[in-house]
């Protein structure tokens, strides 16, 4: 295993959405810090080969069938987690869907699909875990977003969700303080992951190369910021050296929120 100062050894940490992107850099990062990992996804066979990777390196790894929408999926897939591992003590709310468009070119169905996985699977994930946490204490940590903070066009109905969950994480921290129970956000910029190169291919084909530099240039830092960047941070906040951090949304987002407001 490769050593830290912020062990999770023997943690049992759920990441929801964790078999790319974010997740996937979450989920390499606590494995080799000792983490005993399980991963929620829609897709299950996507994070097929991170399994592999995490057992192979000397980690350990479960991935989990579940729609985090649905909270028969969410309160069964949870419950078999605390039947063979006697509790949780990490829990990250990562999974998450986009939409661009703004007031008008956002539809209903647009709206219910987002507040679907991105506001109710975070509630979902977090009741299902909350009891078993209230015994012992936990960290939750969710993933909220700059535009949690700030107006960004064309992102109406993605805002409102991540909005949502930053307030989500305030209201949970200050309920379950006193279990032990610790609950903080983080609030990205853009990051580079197979989902911005999808976009960019789908939506600018032909010029995926000047419209990722130009993407990138939207940060005052003058780059995206990279999955393990954000890991690295999750992996501080639910470590025991975060025990006296609750309540706080923690922006990485390259001056975006402060240097263009």
């Amino acid at each position: 295993m490769q050593k830290s100062n912020f062990s999770l050894t023997n943690k049992v940490a759920i990441i929801t959405g964790g078999a790319s992107g974010i997740g996937r850099a979450i989920a390499q990062k606590f494995a080799s810090c000792g983490a005993i990992v399980h991963i929620l996804e829609l897709h299950p066979e996507k994070g097929t080969d991170l399994k592999t990777e995490l057992i192979e390196a000397g980690g350990r790894c479960t991935i989990h069938a579940c729609n985090v929408a649905s909270g028969l999926e969410v309160n069964r897939v949870i419950a078999e987690i605390i039947e063979h591992s006697a509790g949780i003590d990490i829990l990250v709310n990562n999974a998450g869907i986009a939409h661009v468009g703004n007031l008008e070119q956002t539809k209903e169905a647009d709206l219910d699909r987002l507040y679907e996985v991105n506001i109710k699977g975070v509630y979902n994930c977090m009741l299902a875990c909350v009891e078993a946490m209230k015994a012992k204490g936990g960290v939750i940590l969710n993933m909220a977003s700059i535009a949690s903070h700030i107006g960004i066009a064309d992102r109406f109905a993605y805002s409102m969700t991540k909005g949502a969950v930053l307030t989500m994480t305030y209201s949970v921290a200050k309920d379950y303080v006193h279990y032990g129970i610790r609950c903080n956000s983080i609030s990205p910029a853009r990051v580079h992951t197979p989902f911005v190169d999808g976009f960019i291919a789908t939506n600018y084909p032909g010029k995926e190369k000047e419209t990722f530099e130009a993407l990138s240039k939207t940060q005052p830092i003058g780059r995206m910021g990279t999955p393990e960047e954000i890991a690295n941070l999750a992996l501080f906040l639910c470590s025991d050296e975060a025990g006296f951090i609750t309540g706080t949304d923690y922006p990485i987002d390259g001056g975006f929120i402060t240097l263009n407001s």
